[in-house]
């Protein structure tokens, strides 16, 4: 693990209240795992606050990148960030996705959700896995997040929105039950990995667990220490309460126990 002073490469607004943030952290970088999260000091707050966890869109060539959107004081601070300014970063957190897959590999994101997917995308492209199919879902075509940046690893993006703006109209599940029906007619096998809420975390684990696939699940939590110590992000499981930021926050779909 690393606690590491990075310098702040780019910070851009990419629309409808999401940012993407980069900074430079080359042991942080070349140490992280698809999956995995970085807990970020806010430098406009006081020092007593708490820092705020993000998931990593991106680790490459001593960068790491962020994608989050706009939603509290934190971030709300964090939007004053500059290139050239100093953040303070903790990483790597946390038990991300497995970066092997038997068959397809069906990515299914919501939201800022789709952080994690593109990390894992393009480090199973670069694992040689070429059946790389992504499921993006929002509420409209703005919170679809990252589709040119997955079609640019070679991935087959495919997209819903509740209301038709891009994409299939409706959940992120009906373009994915048509692959799952596709799949399933030719005897193919695959396995599927999600993040983003979790109405659709828990749709995407039910779909795994009824097919008999592996399905890996990156639960959101909020995580207040990041390191296990406060257990404030429990997730009930097969084997009793986990920590997200310990156990977690990936979880295999059949661990998981859902309200």
């Amino acid at each position: 693990m690393f606690d590491a002073v990075a310098k702040t490469l780019a910070h851009d607004e990419i629309g409808a209240g999401y940012r993407r943030l980069v900074f430079e952290a080359p042991e942080l970088s070349a140490a992280l795992a698809p999956g995995q999260f970085v807990h970020v000091r806010v430098p406009s707050l006081e020092p007593s606050a708490l820092r705020r966890p993000f998931s990593v869109f991106d680790a490459a060539e001593g960068r790491v990148t962020v994608l989050y959107k706009t939603v509290g004081r934190g971030t709300l601070a964090l939007n004053g960030v500059k290139p050239g300014d100093e953040v303070g970063v903790l990483g790597p957190l946390g038990r991300g996705f497995p970066v092997e897959c038997d068959g397809a590999a069906l990515l299914v994101g919501g939201g800022y959700g789709v952080a994690p997917l593109h990390f894992l995308a393009r480090s199973l492209k670069a694992s040689g896995h070429d059946n790389v199919i992504a499921f993006i879902g929002g509420r409209t075509s703005n919170d679809l997040l990252a589709v040119d940046e997955l079609r640019a690893l070679g991935v087959d993006v495919r997209l819903a929105t509740d209301d038709g703006s891009a994409g299939v109209k409706g959940l992120v599940t009906d373009p994915l039950d048509d692959e799952l029906a596709r799949l399933r007619a030719d005897g193919r096998k695959f396995e599927l990995f999600a993040c983003g809420p979790d109405p659709m975390l828990k749709a995407v684990a039910m779909r795994a667990n009824g097919t008999g696939a592996k399905g890996w699940i990156s639960m959101d939590r909020h995580m207040i220490c990041g390191v296990g110590a406060c257990y404030a992000c429990i997730q009930k499981t097969v084997r009793g309460n986990s920590r997200c930021c310990v156990e977690g926050p990936v979880f295999r779909a059949t661990d998981l126990v859902w309200e």
